[in-house]
């Protein structure tokens, strides 16, 4: 299996077992996609038990192939079909990075809600290196997360980043020593599947509506939002846990 997909106490745990996307790990990661869309799970942790996270797409396996451009239509596919259904997910989806991410594996970073990489991970685009233009939706996350002169310079040149300018520029949210990643996603992703989920879904969509929607619509949204999360159990609990100094014991559906 190119991809192993385990879901335990509420967090789906999505595992590469190679660094490189063909078609096989392609549909792994869109069944992994489908299997947490379909259990409802709080919290999607990616990782990677390869060498390096991901360095994307599986050159090999693209030359041996007889019809490349229908080869290619087919990774991307069920690619793009995984991301969309992981950023539709009410779950934040949480990276763990090491070693080397480019291609396909930097669109799947980008599009992570929370990215943790070790201090020796590296981060290079690597598509226009080798005459290919950009998938996994780089063109869209990039420009977003890092301005699109930003974007442009990582793609038309191919210039390396490392993992602190990655933090600074905003790929990334948290940068740990070497070997600590996956630690450090793996209680972050157990904390979120203990949260209060009803308020992290509804900030998560308004996070990514406030990219486009109009100020005032964006306001009005919000507005109703808070309204709802203050009655839920999950609001009421987290008010009451304040007041008596305790920690909070959120319900561990998904209802409000």
């Amino acid at each position: 299996m190119t991809v192993e997909t385990e879901v335990r106490d509420g967090v789906a745990r999505v595992r590469l077992t190679r660094d490189t996307i063909g078609l096989a790990t392609a549909r792994g990661l869109l069944d992994a996609a489908q299997r947490a869309q379909a259990e409802d799970v709080r919290a999607v942790l990616l990782t990677s038990a390869a060498r390096s996270f991901c360095v994307g797409g599986d050159l090999k396996e693209f030359a041996a192939v007889t019809d490349l451009r229908e080869h290619l239509i087919q990774v991307t596919t069920a690619l793009h079909e995984a991301l969309r259904i992981l950023a539709a997910l009410d779950a934040p989806l949480v990276a763990a990075v090491h070693g080397a991410v480019a291609g396909a594996g930097l669109g799947l970073v980008a599009a992570a809600d929370l990215a943790i990489a070790a201090d020796d991970a590296t981060f290079v685009a690597a598509y226009t290196g080798i005459g290919y233009s950009p998938d996994a939706g780089v063109t869209w996350s990039l420009p977003r997360l890092l301005g699109p002169k930003r974007a442009l310079d990582l793609l038309l040149t191919n210039r390396r980043m490392d993992a602190a300018e990655a933090l600074s520029a905003g790929l990334l949210t948290a940068v740990v020593p070497a070997g600590q990643a996956v630690p450090a996603a793996t209680e972050l992703s157990a904390r979120l599947a203990g949260g209060p989920f009803p308020a992290f879904a509804a900030t998560k969509r308004l996070v990514r509506q406030g990219m486009s929607a109009p100020f005032g619509a964006q306001l009005d949204d919000e507005a109703r939002a808070i309204a709802d999360a203050a009655v839920s159990a999950h609001g009421r609990e987290g008010v009451a846990a304040f007041l008596s100094k305790r920690p909070p014991r959120y319900p561990a559906d998904h209802c409000p």
